[in-house]
């Protein structure tokens, strides 16, 4: 499965990528994103892998994004792996007329065993939805500095 989702941030390129192409701060607008590890390669460099690491109340995964493109300002594209799925997203950034930036995210959904692969038949609008909060998040992080990050609370 293939789609497109894009987004309109106000806020210059130079600014977004700063925020944009920082672990660190990944946990402010990617929700139940925990930590980051990485793996291998240079950080941030083509071919270096890292691990995300994501708590979902009563789910908790780690994903693999192994970088296959790092050409910032205007692209950044990745792989991320899961158990059941792999995502190929291409992620393009330009910069408007305004003085604004629009990015554009391409994705690939590839299943690779059968219970992925009837999710996505069945409910692929979820993915969509997924990809779009995840951007809008970041939109809104950019622009008015609101967190979806929740640290864990200990009792």
């Amino acid at each position: 499965m293939q789609y497109t989702i894009k987004v309109l941030i106000e806020k210059p390129i130079e600014e977004v990528m700063k925020v944009y192409d920082s672990p660190e701060k990944k946990k402010h607008w990617v929700k139940g994103l925990l930590s980051t590890e990485h793996i291998s390669g240079t950080p941030g460099s083509f071919g270096a892998k890292m691990k995300l690491n994501y708590d979902f109340g009563n789910y908790k995964t780690g994903i693999i994004e192994m970088i296959t493109k790092h050409n910032l300002p205007n692209e950044f594209h990745a792989n991320y792996t899961l158990k059941g799925l792999r995502i190929i997203q291409e992620n393009h950034f330009i910069s408007t007329e305004e003085g604004f930036t629009k990015w554009i995210s391409n994705n690939e959904l590839q299943p690779t065993n059968f219970k992925m692969n009837a999710m996505i038949s069945l409910m692929p609008s979820t993915f969509k939805k997924e990809t779009k909060i995840n951007m809008e998040n970041f939109k809104y992080y950019m622009e008015k500095g609101i967190s979806v990050f929740k640290p864990k609370q200990s009792y």
